[in-house]
């Protein structure tokens, strides 16, 4: 018999849309304040939970929001167990390393300040960037006075390390 001829329920057309979001193969490096963030989010999406199992079960988009809570408790769970904690108060003075808040000069003579944080911290529009990202693979290691170079997308530039600090 053809598909066109079964009778699908709605959940059930909808309930495979939803896709898993990837846990990172690399290891998930927090700071102090990324895994007290990570905690929260936890118990955020643990509460939105309890609150949407009693509306869901007489509301179709309390449903589709059911299952996004429930694939974003996997993925932030997962992020959770895998969580080392980097306190970057030990790191070498004037040396970039995880949980760095770096200060670089770009060629043009335009002048950045990003902080190294974990995926999940990761706000670019923040100044926040994971230590996994093109820039700060490039810094990592680098100390003050250095020049490093930034392979991007819309090609490759050299910064200069101005100054590195850990908060």
């Amino acid at each position: 018999m053809s598909r066109a001829f079964v009778k699908e329920s709605d959940d059930d057309l909808t309930a495979g849309e939803l896709p898993e979001r990837p846990v990172p193969a690399h290891a998930n490096y927090v700071t102090p304040l990324g895994m007290e963030q990570l905690r929260a989010r936890v118990r955020e999406l643990a509460e939105r939970h309890e609150q949407l199992k009693v509306l869901s079960q007489d509301d179709s988009e309390a449903k589709r929001q059911l299952r996004e809570v429930e694939r974003d408790q996997r993925y932030f769970n997962a992020q959770l167990e895998r969580a080392e904690v980097v306190d970057p108060a030990g790191h070498p003075p004037g040396e970039v390393r995880f949980g760095a808040t770096v200060k670089v000069e770009e060629a043009d003579g335009r002048v950045e300040t990003f902080h190294i944080v974990g995926d999940d911290e990761a706000d670019v529009a923040a100044g926040k960037i994971s230590w996994g990202s093109p820039l700060a693979r490039s810094l990592i290691g680098a100390k003050v006075g250095e020049t490093v170079k930034w392979r991007r997308p819309a090609g490759d530039t050299e910064v200069e390390i101005v100054a590195v600090e850990y908060r």
